[in-house]
């Protein structure tokens, strides 16, 4: 398969999610089943904007744990287009002020042309609302949009 996959905060937060529940239990279980295919089968990236999220986590070990299992990935450059693009998707509410570290995935990985954003973000990312205005910007701007898949979306696309 070997697509280029942007993976964002959720993603490492879901792995390694302890809260009880059955739906967070199967979120953390599909996410760590995504994980153990997609780092052999895809070429996945994060980016220093995932990092500084992570880092704000408050538990010491969750926050070593989670940046630990990114460290192998390489890291999309944040460039001032990333800001230009950020802009525009505040300004045509593409994301909501409050969410701008969904802005800024959501920017870096159209930027770098990613093929796929992998995320558990389905308010503000991987919402089926927000589709085609997110297309519509993203073409206005000249960039293609990744499709907006959660880890058991991945699943089920696996071969």
């Amino acid at each position: 398969m070997n697509q280029l996959i942007y993976v964002e905060t959720s993603i490492p937060s879901f792995y390694f999610e302890t809260r009880p529940g059955a739906k967070i239990q199967a979120q953390r279980e599909w996410t760590r089943e995504w994980w153990e295919t997609a780092r052999w089968q895809d070429a996945l990236f994060t980016s220093s904007v995932v990092i500084t999220e992570l880092e704000a986590t408050p538990d010491d070990q969750k926050r070593a744990d989670m940046i630990g299992l990114l460290d192998p990935l390489p890291h999309l450059p944040y460039t001032d287009e990333i800001d230009a693009i950020v802009a525009v998707y505040f300004s045509n509410k593409v994301m909501p002020l409050e969410s701008g570290g969904d802005a800024h995935h959501l920017a870096l990985a159209s930027f770098h042309r990613c093929d796929i954003l992998a995320t558990w973000n389905c308010k503000h990312i991987a919402n089926p609302n927000k589709i085609a205005h997110i297309r519509l910007i993203n073409t206005s701007l000249g960039l293609a949009t990744p499709q907006l898949l959660t880890p058991f979306e991945l699943l089920e696309i696996e071969p």
